[in-house]
């Protein structure tokens, strides 16, 4: 009978923690820097963190898909909720993944979150040197400075690009299409013989290329690459290793991994610096994610009030991202595997900087430690991120970095929908038009993107789209742009909103959008193929609509080569006056004069360039999204043209009392 009510009591008490809510606090951490593989010649360690876990083992394959096992070692028990073994013997090209026993019944198979490399289609890790993985000189890479020396943020110009779209095209000229190597190959040209890929990114001039999700991702079959796949790569599997499909053999994890350092070594060596696009904010799977088969519920965040029973169910999860689930980077081993990575990738690859999708999900504390150690590694380090979430969120918004918490990031920018939707209309209403597609009443707006969301006295915040106050304690806090990969092209934005208008009056009307984005403060960013009108054929969201919507035509070069040049050269203005990238909200607010009674529909304003060490004592620059021509006072004193929409045989014109602007036009005059 005694049995029976001891058997009874442990039912209840089993019932009753089932039932209590998850408790992921109580977890313990660990604090070492070994976790998955440590290699040597004489021996491989190997070390997970499964808190829960009643039993751990590795498995070793030959191959990373498919055949036997070889062998399965059990793993001990260790500190901080890590499980360890190490074998001494030389373990290279061999690949394994770990399972885990959680209440009696074992898991799938999976690599650990922290391989550093993978077979094909990601399903298992491999066992490599790294310092095979090394090109040539590899010691002797580093970024390139910037042409004045300056580590500010505000000398970036950065050019976002997807690794398959730059040269998949026949139009691009690149034998090695669709692969990371492609983007080292020089000398490639359109049918008109003007250069493409690597060759064109150095004659536009920007700074940096951020390439779109460039580590191991999910929706491609590695092992069909015959077949036409396509992704953007915002569905994270591997986040420690290279794209395979990016690769000319994904089967071998180290050939990706060499290719993609010699991507980068190679726009090192030819002035560009490379970021990093990294998705934390969450995973493609779920519930049977490798984090998840892990270590169950606890990188994600879940609803209120969910028991431990619940807590795998699908609706347990909180979808800040519209994507099923959400990381929660305020957790300690989720907020250490974030720092770790972004790590890895600067030491191991020599990445420059990182934007990070969604970031608003992402607590403030991470980023800010993200970002304070990056910076030790490389004080011009480049971090941005998209200030808001795609749902609602658990965390509250004053732990989260979001854009109206900019000023609280340190040295890390947000996207400026404000300054995006202010010159082409919002993204959500395809046929909402801009100050640069002639709507009415974007003055303020126009004029809150030009000082990068810093406080500025001129600035009427009642009367701008979005944001209501200041957001950014300096301009380096600032993404300035109007067009990325997300959403219609600004072509394409152009031709669905002003449908009454010319191919002329919308090219005149994306100069005026791209002169706007390149002039004002903050750090500006331009989507590729902007400089020569790319279009998506009114695909709003190409996600996966492959190379017939996404691949870039480069023959567009030659069709719209006046474009390219116009924004070429305002990329030249832009990093050889740093009247257009001052380092401080307070410069911005002291030098920068906005011209008062002027016609609706235009924005001018002066910069003192004389108090920023600018060869231009003095900058007049003005915008004009009206249909109609304008005439616009000058400053006292004899101006001379640096861009004229109005021309480019205008250049270098002398002007005395006034500026004429064609309609949506733009000029930037100096003494």
């Amino acid at each position: 009978m005694l049995k029976i009510y001891i058997t009874a009591a442990l039912l209840l008490i089993f019932l009753y923690l089932r039932a209590q809510p998850v408790n992921f606090k109580r977890y313990p951490v660990y604090n070492g820097a070994d976790l998955g593989l440590t290699y040597s010649l004489h021996q491989s360690s190997f070390r997970i963190w499964a808190p829960t876990a009643q039993a751990a083992e590795i498995i070793f394959y030959k191959e990373g898909i498919g055949g036997e096992p070889v062998k399965s070692v059990a793993l001990g028990k260790s500190v901080g909720g890590t499980w360890v073994t190490a074998i001494k013997e030389n373990l290279k090209g061999n690949f394994y993944v770990f399972r885990v026993k959680i209440n009696d019944a074992w898991s799938q198979e999976v690599p650990d979150p922290y391989a550093k490399a993978v077979g094909v289609n990601g399903k298992r890790a491999m066992v490599i040197d790294l310092q095979e993985t090394n090109p040539a000189k590899w010691q002797y890479d580093k970024s390139p400075n910037y042409i004045n020396g300056s580590n500010d943020a505000t000398n970036a110009i950065i050019y976002e690009l997807h690794v398959r779209d730059a040269s998949i095209s026949n139009t691009s000229g690149i034998i090695n299409k669709g692969k990371f190597i492609g983007l080292t190959e020089t000398g490639t040209k359109n049918a008109d013989g003007l250069a493409t890929g690597l060759d064109h990114l150095k004659e536009l001039g920007v700074t940096h290329i951020h390439l779109l999700p460039s580590y191991d991702f999910y929706s491609v079959d590695e092992t069909k690459l015959d077949i036409p796949q396509y992704n953007w790569g915002y569905d994270p599997l591997n986040y420690n290793t290279p794209e395979g499909s990016y690769s000319t053999n994904p089967y071998d994890g180290r050939v990706r991994i060499k290719e993609f350092k010699q991507l980068i070594q190679t726009f090192h060596s030819n002035g560009l610096r490379v970021v990093m696009d990294v998705v934390f904010n969450h995973t493609m799977l779920t519930a049977d994610s490798y984090f998840n088969e892990l270590v169950p519920g606890y990188y994600y965040r879940q609803k209120a009030n969910v028991n431990m029973e619940d807590v795998l169910k699908p609706v347990s999860f909180s979808n800040a991202t519209a994507c099923g689930n959400e990381t929660a980077s305020e957790r300690p081993m989720m907020r250490k595997f974030m720092l770790e990575s972004v790590l890895y990738w600067a030491k191991e690859y020599h990445i420059d900087g990182f934007r990070f999708d969604l970031m608003g999900v992402h607590d403030i504390t991470t980023m800010n430690l993200i970002s304070a150690e990056l910076h030790k590694i490389n004080p011009a380090m480049l971090l941005y991120g998209e200030g808001w979430t795609a749902g609602d969120c658990p965390l509250p918004d004053s732990l989260r970095a979001i854009k109206k918490n900019a000023y609280r990031l340190d040295k890390i920018a947000v996207f400026s929908d404000d300054i995006r939707d202010g010159i082409k209309g919002s993204v959500f209403d395809g046929n909402d038009r801009g100050f640069a597609s002639g709507k009415p009443g974007m003055e303020e707006s126009i004029k809150f993107g030009i000082v990068a969301a810093c406080k500025h006295p001129q600035v009427d915040y009642s009367k701008v789209n979005y944001s209501k106050a200041p957001y950014a304690a300096q301009p380096y806090n600032t993404i300035t742009y109007c067009e990325c990969h997300d959403n219609n092209t600004l072509w394409d934005k152009l031709a669905i909103s002003v449908k009454d208008k010319t191919d002329d009056q919308r090219k005149q009307m994306q100069m005026l959008a791209l002169g706007i984005v390149l002039t004002s403060q903050g750090i500006p960013f331009l989507h590729a193929g902007t400089e020569f009108l790319r279009s998506k054929q009114g695909v709003e969201n190409s996600f996966n609509a492959g190379d017939s919507i996404n691949a870039i035509n480069w023959n567009l070069k030659t069709t719209n080569h006046d474009v390219f040049d116009f924004e070429s050269y305002l990329i030249y203005l832009r990093k050889h006056h740093p009247a257009f990238h001052m380092a401080t909200a307070k410069q911005i607010a002291d030098n920068i004069r906005f011209a008062e009674n002027i016609p609706a529909g235009t924005v001018a304003y002066t910069i003192n360039g004389s108090a920023v060490s600018d060869s231009w004592r003095k900058i007049f620059v003005v915008f004009n999204g009206s249909a109609a021509e304008r005439d616009i006072p000058l400053p006292k004193g004899e101006w001379m043209a640096a861009i004229d929409t109005n021309g480019m045989s205008e250049r270098n014109a002398k002007h005395t009392t006034s500026v004429h602007l064609k309609e949506y036009g733009m000029m930037v005059v100096y003494q």
